[in-house]
C-alpha cells in the first residue's frame, strides 16, 4: 500500500474510534471513496467527468435506518471538493452536511471522514458534489435507506429493485460552465438526458413479478416525466414518506426529488421502453432504456410513449395526489399519521420570493433581494468559535419587500422547536425547486398567482406528504410546514444548481442557547478548519 493511502486509512480509523458513543449500539458501515477525474462520452462527445472509485455515477450507498456511516473521502481532483447527502437529515449533526456553510472543502490530495446516521429515516435519496460546478461533471449517486427488520412496510416485498438516476446533462466541461456563470451569463440548454449516466440501458425482470424502481432527478435544472411503455406505476414512497398507493401512467419528477414505484411485469413477454423526457421546455430531450422480460421474445417496438400533452396545470394536479399514508409506519413503529401536523399553531410565516436580478452588470439570482456569497469561513465554524465579521443574523428578510437586490452572506435566525410556515413565491416564468437541509417538511399547498393568507383555506392539513425538496411552478406558490426540531446551520437553496451557485440560497440557523448534546453534537475531532477558523 502506498504511504499516502495508508495515511488516509489511518485517519479514517481514528475518526471511527472517536465516533459518538451514543451511537455505538447501531451497526457501522465503513467506506473509502476516492474522487478522481476520468474521460467518458455519455452524449457521444469525450469529456472530463468526476468519478468516485472509478464509477460514473458514483457507488450506491445502501444502508439501514440508524446505521453509522463512516465514509473516508479522498480528493484527487485539482480543486477543493465536498459531497452533500441530499435528504439525510443529519440529526443534531449539521457538521456532516457537506455544504460550504458547514464544512471546509477537502483540499486536493487530502481527505475527510464523514460520520453520520440516517437517523429514523427510510427511503430513496441521493448524494452529489456541493462545491463549484462539480455536480455538472458527475460525482453523484444514490442513497437507499432500508427499514429495520422489525418495521413492516405497507406492501409485499418486491422481487427486486432498480435505482434510476435521471437528469439533464451538458456536453460542455464543468469548468467552462462555471466560467460562464462567473462572467454573468446564463447556461445554455442541456445537451441531453441521462439514465444512470447513459442514454440507453436495460433492466431485466421476470414476467409476473413486481419490482421497485427508485427514481431520482439528479439534473441541474430540468424537470422530467417518467413512464414505462404498457406498464402502470404504483407510487409507494416519496423521499422517506410512505404515500397512498395511487397508480400512474407517467410521473413528473422535479430537480432534486426522489420517489419509489412498484411495477408489475404483467404484459406479454417482450421488451418495453422506459422513457424520461424533459418537461416545460421548448425543445424536448428524451432518454430511453429497456425493461427486458427475462423470457422476452421480441425487442422494443412501436413509438416511444409520449409525455402528457398537458403541462403545468396537469403537473400541479398530479402533485396534489401524493398524500401521506396515515396508517403506515415509516422508520419508527408508530404510524406516520400519529403526528397531527395540521392541528399545530404556527409561530410565524416566512415568505421567500426568488428573483433573477442583474447586480454590478452580471446575472445573479436572489431570494428576498439577497444574492448569497460564500465566505471563506464556513458559517458553522464562525458560529462555534464566535468569529466576528463572517455573517450577521437578520441579514435576510422573512417577507419580500421592494428594492434593489444586493450581495450578502444571508443567515436567518430561528428557535429550536418552532413550528413555522414557509411560502415559496415564484414570480418568474420558469420552474423552481427548493430544498431544505436537515429536515423534511409537509407540502400542504400549491397554487397559481400570488400567495395570500386566504390561500390557507386550500391547504391539506390532514395527509400532506413530507419531503425535502418541493417544486414551485412558474408564476405560482408552494406552501410548506416545518417542525424545527433539529438544531444546526441549515442550507435553504434552490435545487437548480446554476441559480444556487449564483446566489439563490441562504442559511437557517436553528438555535437554542442551552449547550447540550441532547440538542446538538459537538464539533468533530477531525473537522477541517479554514479561513478565519484555521487558527482555532
Amino acid at each position: 500500500m502506498e504511504k499516502g493511502h495508508l495515511i488516509y486509512h489511518i485517519f479514517g480509523i481514528l475518526a471511527l474510534l472517536s465516533f459518538y458513543a451514543a451511537r455505538a449500539d447501531d451497526p457501522y458501515r465503513i467506506f473509502t471513496w476516492t474522487v478522481t477525474y476520468g474521460t467518458i462520452a455519455p452524449l457521444g462527445v469525450p469529456q472530463q467527468v468526476v468519478l468516485i472509485n472509478g464509477q460514473f455515477p458514483g457507488p450506491r450507498l445502501d444502508c439501514v435506518t440508524n446505521d453509522n456511516i463512516v465514509l473516508n473521502l479522498i480528493n484527487k481532483l485539482d480543486a477543493p471538493f465536498l459531497l452533500t447527502w441530499n435528504g439525510i437529515k443529519q440529526r443534531k449533526n449539521s457538521w456532516q452536511d457537506g455544504v460550504l456553510g458547514t464544512n471546509c472543502p477537502i483540499p486536493p490530495n487530502s481527505n475527510y471522514t464523514y460520520n453520520f446516521q440516517p437517523k429514523d429515516q427510510i427511503g430513496s435519496y441521493t448524494y452529489f458534489p456541493s462545491t463549484a460546478m462539480h455536480r455538472a461533471a458527475g460525482g453523484f449517486g444514490a442513497i437507499n435507506v432500508y427499514q429495520r427488520s422489525v418495521i413492516p412496510i405497507p406492501y409485499l416485498t418486491p422481487a427486486g429493485e432498480f435505482t434510476l438516476l435521471v437528469g439533464d446533462w451538458y456536453k460542455t466541461n464543468h469548468k467552462a460552465l462555471q466560467k460562464m456563470l462567473d462572467a454573468g451569463r446564463a447556461l445554455p440548454f442541456p445537451g441531453g438526458i441521462l439514465i444512470n449516466g447513459q442514454t440507453h440501458g436495460s433492466f431485466t425482470g421476470d414476467q409476473g413479478k413486481t419490482y421497485k424502481f427508485r427514481i431520482s432527478n439528479v439534473g441541474l435544472s430540468t424537470s422530467f416525466n417518467f413512464r414505462i411503455q404498457g406498464h402502470a406505476m404504483k407510487v409507494v414512497e416519496v423521499e422517506g414518506s410512505h404515500v397512498l398507493q395511487n397508480v400512474y401512467d407517467s410521473i413528473d419528477v422535479h430537480v432534486g426529488q426522489s420517489l419509489a414505484v412498484l411495477v408489475t411485469l404483467n404484459q406479454a413477454p417482450k421488451d418495453y421502453y422506459i422513457v424520461a423526457s424533459t418537461r416545460f421546455t421548448r425543445k424536448v430531450l428524451t432518454a430511453t432504456a429497456v425493461l427486458h422480460y427475462s423470457n422476452s421474445r421480441a425487442p422494443v417496438a412501436g413509438p416511444v410513449p409520449a409525455a402528457p400533452r398537458l403541462q403545468l396545470h396537469w403537473s400541479m394536479q398530479q402533485a396534489r395526489t401524493f398524500r401521506w399514508n396515515l396508517t403506515a409506519n415509516a422508520a419508527r413503529p408508530n404510524p406516520q399519521g400519529s403526528f397531527h401536523y395540521g392541528k399545530i399553531t404556527t409561530s410565524r410565516t416566512i415568505v421567500l420570493a426568488n428573483s433573477a436580478p442583474l447586480i454590478n452588470g452580471k446575472q445573479r439570482y436572489a431570494v428576498n433581494k439577497v444574492s448569497y456569497v460564500n465566505p471563506d469561513t464556513p458559517l458553522k465554524l464562525a458560529d462555534y468559535f464566535n468569529i466576528a465579521g463572517v455573517f450577521s443574523l437578520n441579514s435576510i428578510q422573512s417577507i419580500p419587500s421592494d428594492g434593489s437586490a444586493y450581495l450578502a452572506t444571508a443567515v436567518m435566525p430561528a428557535n429550536l422547536h418552532e413550528f413555522i410556515e414557509i411560502v415559496f413565491q415564484n414570480d418568474e416564468y420558469r420552474m423552481q425547486s427548493w430544498h431544505l437541509d436537515g429536515y423534511d417538511f409537509w407540502v400542504v399547498g400549491f397554487g397559481s398567482g400570488k400567495w395570500s393568507p386566504a390561500r390557507r383555506k386550500t391547504y391539506n392539513l390532514v395527509d400532506a406528504p413530507t419531503r425535502h425538496t418541493t417544486q414551485v411552478y412558474p408564476r405560482s406558490w408552494t406552501a410548506i410546514l416545518v417542525s424545527l426540531d433539529n438544531q444546526g446551520m441549515w442550507n435553504v437553496r434552490s435545487a437548480m444548481w446554476a441559480t444556487q451557485y449564483l446566489g439563490q440560497q441562504f442559511y437557517l440557523r436553528v438555535w437554542n442557547s442551552v449547550k447540550s448534546l441532547a440538542n446538538e453534537y459537538d464539533i468533530p475531532s477531525n473537522a477541517l478548519l479554514c479561513g478565519k477558523a484555521a487558527k482555532h
